[in-house]
């Protein structure tokens, strides 16, 4: 049996005057029960999030983390094209980003995590 451990986290920093918070709840995955998994971003603090930017990243032991893409008001960018089949990202609500690993096999262990910040 293979744990994959999604691990997100939560952060709070000063934008100006407003606080951001992201958080996200930890989330494991066992091989062989799930193909693909979603895991939420929810902030609390942004000012206008139709307009906003959320970053989501990777970070495996022993290296740097790596960014995968970006969603902002209109469309989700990918730091690498491979990645569009793999990864996908939505906004729900007024103020969720939701993240979803497809074909989930054990090179996608890591800690997956949310980023804000304004362009």
């Amino acid at each position: 049996m293979l744990l994959l451990p999604l691990l997100a986290l939560a952060a709070a920093w000063s934008h100006g005057q407003a606080q951001v918070l992201l958080k996200q709840r930890e989330v494991f995955i066992t091989r062989g029960h799930k193909t693909t998994v979603s895991m939420d971003c929810i902030a609390e603090g942004i000012p206008d999030f139709q307009h906003a930017y959320i970053h989501w990243y990777r970070q495996v032991p022993t290296k740097a983390p790596e960014r995968i893409l970006y969603i902002g008001p209109s469309a989700v960018s990918y730091d690498n094209n491979s990645y569009s089949n793999k990864y996908s990202s939505s906004k729900k609500g007024t103020n969720v980003w939701t993240f979803t690993i497809n074909d989930i096999n054990s090179n996608d262990v890591g800690t997956y995590y949310c980023a804000y910040w304004r362009f």
